[in-house]
């Protein structure tokens, strides 16, 4: 008998989490409480419940997340300008410490006795939500189906779901996309398919948020990101919420085909993985936050700035925002926040993202000194000379001892 008498579920309403439910219900002889987060993946979650109901699910939480998703995860992130591997914007990774926060919360509420996922055992997701879960309730039990049961295929998981007479929105004869999706108010990422082929080009109708840069407008967009303390607070003059303002965004960037990648990322698990991504919204805010970081940061926090982030981009794609490391980098990066403050203009063609303008009553540009025209003796050039020779000292010295520097 086991001692599991409730468990919580992360639920999506699909095939794989419709399955865990009922599967959790007879391998485990629980009850089981739902909850299905909408954090912006553009589809309906309410449908959720009726299939949760079906499967004989008492307890069903359904929770619009959207603008704390923006505001407490990814908001903090872009302040760090981060990227992992020179290039993913974590748009899936920094869904998951929300998600974990929320299920241990639920668990605690409804005196569940374990929380579960449908994530599989090859990927990083089963690891972020876990260290999360083990982060926020020590002595939680987690159990990972992908990890237990045989269901390796989607066949045995159909042929389960007609001998339990689970109800779900899949059939053998529809077509399924042949990419496994995940989405969010940040990203939309693809695996699988053709894409486990390195060198295979993705198909231009897997793309759902952008069009190609090809087909893009022939005039460009302009818009204005006004930022406070380092968010983006403002589009063209008008204020915004946080996740009102990324949705603003991957409309005007996926008609202008900004934001698509394609890149072979290292899994946390050992594996390389090779993905496609969509983050209109993400890229323009990117390139805005350095635009306005790069006239009101002092230069020395700017470069500190950019030697921690990949540090705290690995720490948010491994799973660790939970952790104290994030959260002392969290607080160094914010510290360097509070004159970030101003105006960016961006220009939107054919899928760049161009910075075209950057003002801010907290500038540290200074235009009598930074002239070419005369600065009327703001800097005296002769200076230079005594800068440079201290600096060559340690040089001249290594080379006057006969020390090659060739």
């Amino acid at each position: 008998m086991s001692d599991i008498k409730k468990v919580v579920l992360a639920y999506s309403g699909g095939l794989d989490t419709s399955v865990i439910v009922k599967w959790l219900q007879e391998t485990y002889a629980c009850e089981v409480v739902t909850f299905t987060a909408d954090i912006g993946q553009g589809e309906e979650v309410e449908p959720a419940r009726a299939k949760a109901q079906a499967l004989g699910v008492k307890e069903i939480y359904i929770e619009d997340l959207r603008e704390e998703f923006v505001r407490d995860y990814v908001y903090p992130m872009f302040r760090a300008n981060t990227i992992y591997e020179g290039e993913y914007l974590l748009g899936t990774s920094i869904a998951r410490p929300l998600i974990a926060k929320r299920l241990i919360e639920i668990a605690n509420e409804t005196g569940a006795d374990a929380i579960s996922h449908g994530a599989t055992g090859k990927g990083n997701d089963q690891v972020r939500f876990e260290l999360g879960a083990y982060a926020l309730k020590p002595g939680v039990k987690v159990i990972a189906p992908w990890r237990e049961w045989d269901l390796t295929s989607r066949e045995k998981l159909m042929n389960y779901c007609e001998e339990h007479q689970i109800p779900v929105d899949f059939s053998k004869s529809k077509k399924k996309s042949p990419y496994s999706m995940d989405a969010n108010l940040l990203h939309i990422s693809y695996e699988g398919g053709i894409l486990e082929d390195p060198w295979a080009e993705a198909e231009e109708d897997m793309w759902r948020w952008s069009v190609s840069p090809e087909a893009a407008p022939d005039t460009p967009t302009y818009l204005e990101l006004t930022f406070e303390k380092g968010d983006v607070v403002a589009i063209d003059g008008e204020r915004l919420k946080p996740h009102e303002v990324l949705a603003k965004l991957n409309k005007l960037g996926g008609d202008n085909g900004v934001g698509r990648l394609d890149i072979v990322e290292n899994r946390y698990v050992g594996m390389k993985s090779r993905g496609c991504y969509e983050t209109p919204g993400g890229t323009i805010m990117l390139r805005a936050h350095r635009a306005i970081e790069s006239i009101t940061l002092d230069r020395e926090a700017a470069h500190l700035k950019d030697e921690l982030m990949p540090k705290y981009a690995k720490t948010i794609y491994n799973g660790y925002w939970w952790s104290p490391e994030r959260r002392m980098l969290q607080a160094a990066i914010d510290e360097t926040q509070e004159f970030v403050n101003g105006t960016v203009r961006v220009k939107l063609y054919k899928g760049s993202a161009t910075v075209v303008g950057r003002k801010s009553e907290q500038s540290l540009f200074d235009e009598s000194i930074a002239t070419f025209e005369d600065d009327a003796g703001a800097y005296d050039q002769k200076d230079a000379e005594g800068f440079i020779k201290l600096n060559a000292l340690r040089l001249r010295i290594a080379a006057g001892k006969g020390r090659s520097a060739s």
